[in-house]
């Protein structure tokens, strides 16, 4: 083929030269079909999100049943006391991609209708689960959300259905070591006396934020400080939400060190993006670590119109396959490129540590916790199930302070634990680091880029559930502060950092 004529100092290249075609004969359309590998799926339908009012108010309604299944069936609080703790929380439509909606006035409604005697709840302790009612003659039919918590289970969002069976039996769990100090074990000695300045300022935080359930400062080798409020004791699990985000970040790890994943910068193995012309192929572990995979939903409103909207937890509120759902995602943004904190990419990391499990001849749920958190002796942690007995990677995980400190102590010994290396090496560090403009997300932990802790160092990193639970993991001071709160209450951040401010001064 001859060359393209160049094009004279001055004058415009021509828009097309009949030298560049093809040779008489050779064809322009490829329609060679590639090669798909057996067993390809084919391209997922896309998972539409549902934003009408009847939809929101199911979301509402499933909410609140799981929230007072966690107080009362998995935390252990009386009726009484976990409808007085209850906050009924506002489920906006899905968000857009630069926006995160107002909640606000939805829960402004819902209080509303319950103080006016509409919304009520029952508790079933046979079954363990609960009902919530809201009742609106001028809506129409009684919304009724529910929510189960099976033995050894977290809350399971059930709507008016029933949980798989596997949910029906509590999973088969390593014991700690017996007699041993913690963290290998969990026998806790009596901390000393504190210094006078924590002490003051651990005093004023509690005080500020009385949805508290409790505060603990770890070094690797021993618990130094707890501290409970009302509800709260080291022995009784709370609700950590996103928490968990960074456990199945930390599974990852697990399996990349087990040679089970090959490589953070590969092509995420999600069961459901096997076809190899779909546009999930381009999203890389790395991209669902780090919160930029690009997932987003198809969202209708009854409307006859449809939006994109970017999933916020609809998770925790409808009665789903998660696993499945966050597979049937679109990809809305180029992946890699823009930051955008969802779940769904977080539970396409739960559904390829099912695959890698499954597709070894292994129990899924137990192998799960065999590989990090029994290993850590976390024998109090539990993860919430989804209505097809999916253990749900992006939140609603449950432990002591005790055991969630144990995870931070993991990462401060750089990912070797007894003398085993259970994470690989550098893995602390792309985890824990932020690198992605525009954010202080690392791959699954929160950072101090942005200075949102002024007393802590920009390298200070956080396991971060929602109304502020976090555990800190301080690399520079080799300590760990772990605080939980209820959902929804208030937690006085300025106080906290004052207490942030006295670990570091006293490490």
């Amino acid at each position: 083929m001859s060359k393209p004529p160049t094009t004279p100092a001055g004058a415009m290249p021509p828009r097309f030269h009949r030298a560049w075609l093809r040779p008489e004969g050779e064809g322009t359309v490829d329609s060679r079909k590639p090669f798909i590998p057996h067993g390809t799926p084919g391209l997922p339908d896309p998972w539409v999100h549902d934003n009408t009012e009847a939809a929101l108010r199911l979301r509402e309604m499933n909410h609140a049943a799981k929230r007072l299944a966690d107080m009362t069936l998995v935390s252990g609080l009386a009726w009484s006391d976990a409808i007085g703790r209850l906050r009924l929380r506002g489920i906006p439509p899905a968000s857009p991609l630069d926006a995160f909606l107002d909640s606000a006035p939805r829960r402004a409604a819902l209080e509303a209708a319950l103080a006016r005697g509409d919304i009520s709840f029952s508790l079933d302790a046979t079954s363990r689960s609960v009902r919530a009612n809201w009742t609106d003659a001028a809506f129409g039919p009684p919304v009724i959300g529910g929510a189960a918590a099976p033995e050894g289970w977290g809350g399971i969002v059930t709507g008016t259905s029933t949980p798989a069976g596997v949910t029906s039996s509590p999973i088969r769990r390593a014991a700690p070591q017996a007699g041993k100090p913690w963290p290998l074990g969990d026998d806790v000695a009596a901390p000393a006396a504190p210094d006078a300045a924590l002490a003051r300022a651990v005093a004023h935080f509690m005080a500020a934020s009385p949805g508290v359930y409790g505060l603990l400062i770890a070094s690797p080798e021993r618990v130094l400080f707890e501290r409970y409020g009302a509800g709260g004791s080291p022995d009784r699990v709370t609700p950590s939400w996103s928490m968990n985000k960074s456990m199945t970040g930390s599974l990852i790890g697990r399996m990349l060190q087990l040679g089970w994943l090959s490589d953070v910068y590969a092509r995420a193995p999600v069961p459901a993006w096997r076809d190899p012309r779909g546009i999930h192929a381009l999203i890389t572990l790395d991209d669902l670590l780090r919160m930029r995979s690009g997932l987003a939903l198809p969202c209708f409103d009854g409307s006859g119109e449809t939006h994109i909207g970017f999933e916020g937890s609809s998770v925790y509120m409808d009665a789903i396959d998660c696993f499945a759902a966050a597979q049937a995602n679109i990809v809305a943004t180029r992946p890699g490129a823009v930051f955008r904190y969802i779940n769904a990419g977080i539970n396409a990391l739960g559904a390829i540590l099912r695959d890698r499990i499954e597709v070894r001849g292994l129990p899924y749920h137990q192998t799960l916790y065999g590989l990090l958190p029994d290993l850590l002796g976390m024998a109090s942690y539990r993860m919430s199930g989804d209505i097809a007995g999916n253990l749900v990677a992006s939140g609603s995980a449950f432990a002591t302070l005790r055991d969630w400190a144990k995870l931070a102590v993991l990462y401060l010994q750089d990912g070797v634990w007894n003398g085993e290396r259970l994470l690989p090496e550098g893995w602390v560090q792309y985890a824990l680091d932020a690198c992605h403009a525009g954010t202080s997300y690392a791959a699954t932990f929160w950072t101090n880029a942005d200075r949102k802790f002024p007393a802590l160092p920009p390298d200070a990193a956080w396991l971060s559930g929602a109304s502020d639970q976090r555990v800190f993991i301080l690399r520079g001071a080799q300590r760990v502060l772990a605080v939980s709160n209820e959902s929804d209450h208030p937690m006085d951040l300025a106080a906290l950092n004052d207490v942030l401010g006295c670990v570091i001064a006293t490490s």
